[in-house]
């Protein structure tokens, strides 16, 4: 694994976004990515102001953007069809509240956005836990930023675009996902600290590899458990008297009056800042086998404690430990589905991915699919 290389988005992915581009809109865009993540520990910890563990992926979205003359803003996606954003937020329900929740955003912050045209291509896999959400919106918001003239940090992008999501989305998520798209290192994870939003790179040992394996079952995180599971952090923290979890200790989570299913719901999240820290030390001293149990941990921890991972994705990071080359293997995202991620010898990763696809489609009768990521650097204007 070449820690170093500055990984862009594949030639075919830009090519199909520039041919759209031209075919209904003509002219030349200018072109901006945003990467999809993995989270290497740390799961439902930023929203207590908790640390984690990410790291940008070479999963890309890529938008395309030309000013128009119509002042409308039309956006192609080529993966779900064309709509028309209006200037006021509209709640739609589907795909285009991400990019119109981040234009109304940008708008209340200040930024005359002009009319353009758009098109969206991605190849980040959509309820994998990948976060293919954060890349469409911090992609978009660079495209929106650079049609207006308007500078922004990637850190300023980050927030604006977890401001669309939690505000007009309804997804009540931390800052983790934007901020990796937005901030990624090329060969590093990010050890971020949610609390004063600052962090540490970490650069990913050469000879290991991160594989992501497709569980194939579908989360919607804006309709399911994930604002209950936070609802529970919430109220932990209150009847402990802290202002998030992240200032709680075992000690105190043990001995307080809490329900059992806070109780462990408060666990989850006290532990798992611990393990961010660890894991991050371990990756230091090139200690895979330390980092691979701490994810397996981490994976028990969501199972039997958060109660976010399901029968597939169990089975998956069960199958992936029983691997030669494999260190690790948990859960990863929001949870209810998605993927699971393992932590393997670089050499040995493309053969865990095939015969972990070939043991799931013998027990669950379905074939599903993974690939070996190569660690990106965030958000980007391409050049031509």
């Amino acid at each position: 694994m070449d820690t170093k290389a500055d990984i862009h988005p594949p030639a075919q992915l830009i090519r199909q976004v520039e041919k759209a581009f031209k075919e209904r809109f003509d002219g030349a865009p200018r072109l901006f990515s945003a990467p999809g993540r993995i989270n290497i520990v740390g799961e439902h910890t930023d929203y207590s102001e908790g640390w984690v563990l990410p790291a940008a992926i070479d999963r890309f979205c890529v938008t395309a953007i030309r000013p128009n003359q119509s002042g409308a803003i039309r956006v192609l996606s080529l993966n779900h069809g064309e709509v028309s954003l209006p200037r006021q937020f509209e709640r739609r329900g589907d795909w285009a509240d991400y990019p119109a929740g981040v234009s109304a955003v940008l708008t209340t912050a200040g930024v005359d956005i002009p009319g353009c045209d758009v098109v969206i291509g991605s190849d980040v896999p959509e309820g994998a836990g990948v976060s293919s959400s954060a890349a469409l919106e911090v992609s978009f918001a660079a495209a929106l930023l650079g049609a207006a003239g308007h500078d922004a940090t990637p850190f300023q992008i980050a927030r604006w675009c977890q401001r669309a999501e939690n505000d007009y989305v309804g997804m009540p998520c931390g800052i983790m996902d934007q901020y990796i798209s937005a901030q990624g290192a090329a060969g590093h994870a990010l050890q971020i600290d949610c609390r004063s939003l600052s962090h540490t790179a970490i650069e990913i040992p050469p000879g290991l590899a991160f594989l992501v394996i497709d569980s194939l079952v579908r989360h919607q995180l804006v309709d399911g458990g994930y604002a209950a599971r936070r609802a529970d952090c919430e109220t932990a923290a209150r009847t402990l008297g802290v202002t998030v979890l992240r200032d709680a200790d075992i000690d105190m989570v043990t001995s307080g009056d809490l329900d059992e299913r806070v109780r462990k719901r408060a666990l989850h999240v006290v532990q798992e800042n611990a393990r961010v820290f660890e894991t991050g030390d371990a990756l230091r001293r090139n200690e895979p086998a330390l980092a691979g149990d701490l994810m397996n941990q981490s994976h028990e921890s969501l199972q039997t404690l958060f109660e976010v991972t399901c029968p597939e994705t169990d089975a998956l990071a069960a199958e992936a430990r029983q691997l030669e080359g494999v260190y690790g293997a948990r859960q990863m995202g929001g949870g209810f589905g998605g993927a699971v991620l393992a932590l393997v010898d670089a050499p040995s990763a493309h053969t865990a991915q095939e015969e972990i696809v070939r043991r799931y489609e013998s027990a669950a009768g379905v074939r599903t699919s993974g690939f070996v990521c190569r660690i990106a650097g965030g958000v980007r204007e391409l050049s031509h």
